[in-house]
């Protein structure tokens, strides 16, 4: 610990007397400051043992000495000593009696003992008080080293806590807690996930201070990874804020974090590139192959009922945040939460998802899609997420494995045509066909093929499109249809030969007439 006026005191060589302030000796010195000026405070800086002979002082003047004191301790400083025998054979009664006053420590410093000698102790004590910080702090880094090599960041985490008397947490990318020590602390940390979102926001390395809700502690929160967003992060619990020897036992415990990570980012990497290859194995219909690459990588993942995820985003410049390593991160911290495993591939502006049915990678993309598709209904809320689009399959086998894949990709189109942010397979299988038809390619066509119809009815001269319509809704049964438009069913028929003659193509042609009922689909926004 730093050096204290007690320490002064109780220093044989010194032979300081403590004068006046006698409770307050625990006082930590930072530095041992002579100043013989009448208003020194303007070139102190708080902590300092203030050392005077009175040269420019009326110190037996009890007003005088009052201010002066007062204004000492105003400035922070923690201590007074003067020098008898130079000036004043004898302290000043009215300096006594004003440090008293005001509760500031007051020494009296023997003619024989040097301001020198008192500078050298308070600063080889200072030194001293480092060199333990240092050492302290290299034992420090020597455990945790230790315990990452042998125990992983669990015994880290555990190793750190002790070292800074608190407690310490690890947080994944999408701001869930890993590991914290001691055990209770997992609760406490898990309170901080908005904090620590908002700390992944901010360029690498990034840190904040923040309060612990419904607590006392001091928590600090680093970022952890050398990329542009950091993949995990940190946080200290602590009653104060660290020493010297506990600030160096936490940059040591995020410097072997982030090589941690970085090492995990390079293991995910090629991860990824096996998935990769696994991925094509299965499209191409050779599952077995598929599973012997695979070897454990993926347990029973691509034996069990899966779904595929297929996500697009538009390219983007100048922006902080890519969508689709979002939506990657969300469904693999999900999955290694929940235990589950989880094949995600990469492909320029794409991103493939192979993950189990009903699973928590599943359920975490759909979660995200749906914050997605919620905020775009807030016009303010617009972000660079609004280029995501996502097409999720119906659940398959192996085997399927090209079918789902199909499926997803066949999602995803509907959902970049409705302007959906995901659109599941099953959902466009269960629906309407017409839903499909509000494209503007579909609708030229519509508008193409009737117009000629339109441009007659223009004239006055019958209303063939409602005729169609009618008739074609009917089945092409001549009296039900004459009846809804009630006219004689001889009109009606002469009305179709027109229809006929005017597009120049048959009736009794089954593809005119489902082009026809689609166009006037189309056309009528039905």
């Amino acid at each position: 610990m730093p050096p204290t006026l007690a320490s002064l005191v109780h220093h044989s060589a010194l032979k300081l007397t403590v004068r006046a302030g006698e409770d307050r000796l625990d006082v930590p010195v930072r530095w041992a400051h002579v100043s013989e000026l009448a208003d020194p405070v303007p070139y102190m800086e708080g902590g300092e043992l203030l050392l005077i002979t009175a040269l420019k002082l009326d110190a037996e003047d009890p007003e005088a000495m009052r201010r002066y004191v007062k204004r000492l301790a105003g400035a922070g400083v923690v201590g007074l000593g003067f020098a008898v025998g130079v000036n004043y054979d004898d302290i000043p009664e009215a300096l006594v009696q004003a440090a008293r006053l005001e509760g500031l420590p007051l020494l009296e410093v023997p003619r024989r003992t040097p301001f020198l000698a008192i500078s050298k102790a308070v600063s080889a004590a200072i030194a001293a008080d480092q060199y333990r910080a240092v050492t302290a702090g290299f034992a420090a880094q020597r455990e945790l080293t230790r315990q990452a090599l042998t125990t992983g960041p669990e015994g880290l985490l555990a190793a750190l806590a002790a070292q800074v008397d608190g407690w310490a947490a690890l947080y994944d990318a999408s701001g869930a807690v890993v590991a914290a020590a001691p055990e209770w602390a997992g609760r406490r940390a898990a309170r901080l996930t908005a904090e620590v979102e908002r700390l992944r926001e901010r360029p690498a390395p990034a840190s904040s201070v923040v309060a612990a809700p419904d607590t006392e502690d001091r928590i600090e929160l680093h970022s952890l990874g050398t990329g542009r967003r950091p993949r995990a992060a940190l946080a200290v619990g602590t009653a104060a804020a660290p020493g010297t020897a506990e600030r160096y036992a936490v940059h040591s415990a995020i410097a072997l974090l982030t090589l941690t990570t970085e090492r995990s980012r390079s293991l995910h990497a090629a991860e990824q590139r096996v998935g990769a290859a696994v991925l094509r194995m299965l499209l191409a219909g050779e599952p077995d192959h598929a599973r012997t690459v695979a070897g454990d990588l993926y347990g029973g993942l691509l034996d069990a009922p899966f779904r595929l995820l297929v996500a697009e985003s538009a390219p983007r410049q100048g922006t902080d945040g890519d969508p689709l390593e979002t939506l990657a991160e969300a469904a693999e911290s999900a999955a290694a939460r929940s235990g589950e495993a989880v094949l995600v591939v990469p492909e320029r502006d794409r991103l493939v998802v192979l993950a189990t049915d009903g699973g928590a990678a599943v359920t975490a993309c759909t979660a995200y899609a749906g914050a997605l598709e919620a905020a775009r209904l807030v016009p303010e809320s617009k972000t660079d997420d609004d280029a995501l689009v996502v097409g999720l399959s119906a659940p398959a086998g192996p085997i399927a494995a090209a079918s789902a894949y199909r499926q997803a990709e066949q999602a995803l189109s509907v959902a970049r045509r409705r302007g959906r942010v995901l659109v599941e397979h099953e959902h466009v299988a269960a629906g309407s066909v017409l839903p499909l038809l509000a494209d503007d390619a579909v609708r030229a066509f519509a508008d193409g093929l009737l117009r000629a119809l339109r441009d007659h009815d223009a004239t006055g001269r019958g209303d063939l499109v409602a005729s169609l319509r009618a008739w074609l809704s009917r089945h092409g049964q001549w009296d039900a249809a004459a009846a809804d438009l009630g006219v004689h069913r001889h009109t009606l028929r002469y009305r179709m030969r027109r229809v006929e003659e005017i597009l120049g193509r048959s009736l009794d042609d089954p593809d005119v007439r489902m082009e026809l009922w689609l166009a006037l689909k189309a056309t009528s926004g039905e």
